[in-house]
C-alpha cells in the first residue's frame, strides 16, 4: 500500500451564523476560495494532475447542494477533467473526505487528491431547509435519532456526572486558548483570508455602495466572557439542565481544503510533505449519546495503527459541547494539556462538514510548528458515530 502525505492544508476564518461575517457568502464561494488557495500555494502541482476532489457537507443542499464539490472546483478554474464528489457524514464530513482522499492515494487510485469541507450554518440550517423525517424515529425503538444535539449533550452530562462548573470551566479555557493563539499567530500558517463585500444602499444617491473588508480572523473567541457570565446563561435544552450556548459549540459557517500525495506524487512535482496520513475509523454509538463516540473510536484506530495513547502529542478533539468532551476526556484519561492546546470549537466554531478538515489543517500545521510526531483529530458525529484519524508529523 503506498503513503499519502498531507502536502498542505489552508481554511477560511470561522465566522458565526447566522449573523456573522459570511452571513451573506455563499459557500461554494467558500470553498471556491480555499481550493484556490492551496493550489497558489503549491504552485508546482499541475492541477490537471488532481485526481479527485471529495468535499464533505453535513446539510448538501440549496447553496451547498448539486455536489458542492464538482461545481466549487469548476469555479475555482481547475480542468474539467478533475472529478468531484461530495460526503455526508454529519460532523465527521471533513475528516472523513481527507480519509477517502487518503484512500485514493494509498490504493493507487491517485497520485494528488483533494480533500475538503465545507458548510454555512447561516444560509442552510441545521437540519436542511426543508427536513422531512421518517415518523419511525419516534417509534420506541428509535426515538434516540430523534434527540436533538443538545437532549444528547444532557444525557451525557447525566450519564458521565459532569456538572455545570466544570462544563464552564472548560468553555472558558477553550476561549483562552484560541485567543492566546491567535495572539501568537499559531492560525496565521493555515488560514486564507477572505475578502467580503456587503452592498449597502444610498437612497440619497440612488445606488448600492460597496463595502469591501477582509477577514483575517475566527470570530468566535471572546476576550469578555468568565465564568460569572457563562454561570449567569441559562439551560437551552432542559428546564433543569446543564448544557447552555455558553457551553456548546458555535453554529458557524467556514471552509478548508487539505492537498494529499503520494511520494511519486511529492517527486513529480517537487513537493513537500507535512505530515503522513496513518490510519482512521469510524465507528456507531447509541444515537442518545451520540458524545461517547470518540471513546469507541480513539481505542479502534489506535489499535489499527499500532499506536498508543501516550504517543499522541496532539489531540484535536471537537468540541460539540463541553459535556461530552470532558466525559471523553475523563473515560479515556486523556491529557488535558495535549487536547485542542489551541481551543477548540466552543471558541473557534464548529461549521458541521467543514470541521474535520479545519480541524486537520490546524493539527498538521501545529505538529510541524512545534516539533511533534503523532497527532489525532477526532469527534462526536450526528444520530450516534464517533470518527478519528491519526497524522505523523513528516520533514
Amino acid at each position: 500500500m503506498e503513503a499519502a502525505y498531507i502536502v498542505d492544508a489552508v481554511r477560511t476564518p470561522v465566522g458565526k451564523a447566522p449573523r456573522g461575517v459570511f452571513s451573506a457568502t455563499r459557500p461554494d464561494d467558500l470553498l471556491v476560495h480555499v481550493l484556490r488557495g492551496l493550489l497558489a500555494r503549491n504552485a508546482a502541482l499541475d492541477p490537471g494532475a488532481v485526481g479527485d476532489v471529495i468535499c464533505g457537507c453535513a446539510m448538501p443542499e440549496a447553496e451547498q447542494g448539486l455536489n458542492v464539490a464538482r461545481i466549487a472546483l469548476l469555479l475555482a478554474g481547475l480542468p474539467e477533467t478533475v472529478p468531484g464528489v461530495t460526503v455526508n457524514r454529519f460532523c465527521a464530513s471533513g475528516l472523513e473526505a481527507v480519509a477517502i482522499a487518503s484512500d485514493r492515494v494509498r490504493s493507487g487510485q491517485a497520485d494528488i487528491a483533494i480533500a475538503a469541507g465545507v458548510e454555512s450554518m447561516s444560509l442552510v440550517p441545521m437540519g436542511g431547509n426543508r427536513p422531512a423525517y421518517n415518523l419511525r424515529i419516534f417509534e420506541d425503538d428509535q426515538v434516540g435519532i430523534a434527540y436533538g444535539m443538545g437532549i444528547t449533550a444532557e444525557i451525557v452530562a447525566e450519564r458521565f456526572a459532569v456538572d455545570r462548573e466544570a462544563q464552564d470551566a472548560f468553555a472558558l479555557e477553550s476561549h483562552r486558548r484560541a485567543l492566546a493563539a491567535r495572539e501568537r499567530g499559531e492560525f496565521d500558517a493555515e488560514i486564507l483570508p477572505v475578502e467580503v463585500v456587503h452592498r449597502v444602499p444610498d437612497p440619497a444617491q440612488a445606488v448600492c455602495v460597496e463595502r469591501r473588508r477582509a477577514i483575517s480572523h475566527d470570530e468566535g473567541p471572546r476576550a469578555d466572557t468568565s465564568l460569572e457570565a457563562l454561570a449567569r446563561l441559562r439551560p437551552v435544552f432542559a428546564a433543569k439542565g446543564t448544557v447552555t450556548a455558553g457551553n456548546s459549540s458555535q453554529r458557524s459557517d467556514g471552509a478548508a481544503a487539505v492537498l494529499v500525495a503520494s511520494e511519486r506524487g511529492l517527486r513529480r512535482f517537487g513537493l513537500q510533505p507535512r505530515a503522513r496520513f496513518l490510519g482512521y475509523t469510524v465507528v456507531g454509538v447509541a444515537p442518545e449519546v451520540m458524545g461517547i463516540g470518540p471513546i469507541e473510536a480513539i481505542p479502534r484506530v489506535l489499535e489499527r495503527t499500532g499506536l498508543k495513547l501516550e504517543q499522541m502529542d496532539w489531540i484535536e478533539l471537537n468540541e460539540a459541547f463541553a459535556a461530552q468532551s470532558l466525559a471523553v476526556i475523563a473515560k479515556l484519561g486523556l491529557p488535558r494539556e495535549r487536547v485542542n492546546p489551541l481551543g477548540g470549537a466552543i471558541a473557534l466554531g464548529h461549521p458541521l462538514g467543514a470541521t474535520g478538515a479545519i480541524r486537520t489543517a490546524t493539527l498538521v500545521h501545529g505538529l510541524q510548528r512545534h516539533g511533534r510526531r503523532y497527532g489525532m483529530v477526532t469527534m462526536c458525529v450526528g444520530t450516534g458515530m464517533g470518527a478519528a484519524g491519526v497524522f505523523e508529523a513528516v520533514g
